[in-house]
């Protein structure tokens, strides 16, 4: 199996990365990445920057860990200044990013605070304009995600909460972000395989994704005219905190990702390179488009 440093080598996908089967290894909501096994790889020893993103500024959600995490690693080092927003509870993983973005010689800035709260996503965008001198990427990737077998076991405040994470706060961050962004900035959504092919037991999870699908495609025409593109990343089953602290059933995690074509579920890394394509001027011509990283698995 290929190690965490050679992902710019020509290798077999299905066995660039661990594969099932994995640990029992339940964790609190929200999770932290130091306590997986095995770790996932956010391109912290194997992410290569080329500069594509010189000197622009970028709030990641989610930034902490997992796919979030990664993105802000791999915007860093193609150049950009990055804010990142997480939980409180997630600080020790936070810290460890800053600290990533920084020996890129990048400013990095940490803004925790809970998205389902209205005036605190307001206040997070023009806090990251604030501290980064601009804002010109937006990528929301913070979610929330509880797996329950039975609708009737869903309570209605964690069916709210779902949707206040997962879309009602992309409302309020794209709102407030966009009067701050100039022609040429990118927001990028974060969806999921769970648009098209729900499972049963994420029956509050995947409708939200649903939602973030058609919210992209929409704001996208809206403000093409503004210069501002939008894109969605759908991943499928990916290795982050948000698998092992609930977002699947215990049960399912030892065979996590396995019913995928590689037979393994994703690296936050190889997201990575989505976020920073989308962000790009390589990328000028996609609006409203959404790409999907799910090992093999369809998602239209």
């Amino acid at each position: 199996m290929a190690t965490t440093s050679d992902i710019y080598t020509l290798q077999d996908p299905t066995t660039q990365y661990p594969q099932p089967k994995f640990k029992h290894q339940p964790q609190n909501v929200p999770g932290l990445d130091g306590k997986m096994t095995p770790k996932a790889d956010h391109g912290e020893t194997s992410y290569i920057g080329h500069g594509r993103l010189r000197d622009r500024k970028a709030l990641v959600t989610g930034g902490d860990s997992g796919i979030g995490r990664a993105a802000a690693i791999a915007f860093a080092r193609e150049g950009t200044d990055v804010a990142i927003n997480y939980l409180p509870s997630e600080e020790s993983d936070a810290k460890e990013v800053i600290a990533l973005i920084e020996a890129e010689g990048r400013k990095a800035f940490a803004l925790p605070g809970d998205l389902s709260d209205e005036r605190f996503c307001r206040k997070l965008i023009r806090d990251a304009h604030r501290h980064l001198g601009g804002l010109d990427i937006l990528a929301a990737v913070a979610g929330k995600q509880h797996a329950v077998d039975k609708i009737a076991d869903i309570t209605t405040e964690q069916f709210e909460q779902t949707y206040r994470v997962n879309v009602t706060a992309l409302f309020w961050l794209c709102q407030e972000a966009l009067p701050l962004m100039p022609p040429g900035g990118s927001i990028i959504t974060t969806a999921s395989i769970q648009a098209t092919h729900p499972s049963p037991s994420l029956l509050d999870y995947a409708p939200t994704k649903a939602a973030i699908l058609a919210f992209t495609r929409a704001l996208a025409r809206q403000v093409a005219e503004d210069g501002i593109r939008v894109n969605c990343v759908a991943p499928g089953p990916v290795w982050t905190p948000l698998q092992t602290s609930g977002g699947q059933p215990d049960k399912k995690i030892p065979e996590f990702g396995s019913e995928t074509p590689m037979k393994r579920p994703g690296q936050p890394v190889e997201m990575a390179p989505l976020y920073v394509l989308l962000a790009s001027q390589e990328s000028s011509y996609v609006t409203g488009e959404v790409y999907g990283a799910t090992g093999g698995l369809e998602i239209s």
